[in-house]
């Protein structure tokens, strides 16, 4: 059976050791996560967690099912295939640069709608918020011109329902 890319989003008891207790579900039954982001919600007692999985079509429903056997889980939502928002953080620092190369990473954020949000003489620290696909694009191009003087952080995605049929 084909994997295919997957996302599942979770409300949970926003309580110590619930992260880990999901985590460990998924590790202990061997699944990959590709992402896994979480934080809390309007309510203080709900975190909402977005999980990113390559994984085929049998594997995905005993995910979701063990997950909804899950005490401290309180909704699982399969956002695969539904009309989504979805967005990771990326930082990309550049080192090593020359007036010439801080310029070369000014004009590319302005074209690219990136935020520079910290810079030095030598360095540069760009903020990227896109998809996953816009965020390796960004990460090829600076690799690309500023070889072997990157360094990448991002974040897992995190995804809402669309709510107008403009989107779907």
């Amino acid at each position: 059976m084909e994997a295919k890319k997957r996302y599942i989003s979770l409300y949970v008891e926003n309580r110590i050791g619930v992260l880990a207790k999901i985590s460990g579900l998924l590790a202990g039954k061997s699944y990959n996560l590709d992402t896994l982001t979480v934080g809390e919600t309007e309510d203080a007692t709900v975190s909402r967690m977005t999980i990113g999985m390559t994984i085929d079509d049998i594997t995905f429903e005993q995910v979701k099912k063990q997950l909804n056997r899950c005490v401290v889980v309180i909704k699982v939502i399969d956002i695969s295939e539904v009309p989504i928002h979805k967005k990771e953080l990326l930082f990309i620092k550049v080192s090593s640069c020359s007036e010439k190369d801080k310029a070369e990473i000014f004009r590319i954020a302005k074209a690219f709608s990136l935020e520079i949000i910290d810079y030095d003489r030598r360095n540069v620290v760009v903020q990227c918020v896109k998809t996953e696909r816009g965020n390796n694009d960004m990460i090829a191009l600076f690799n690309d011109m500023f070889v072997n003087r990157i360094e990448v952080v991002r974040g897992g995605s995190v995804a809402i329902e669309a709510v107008s049929t403009s989107t779907r």
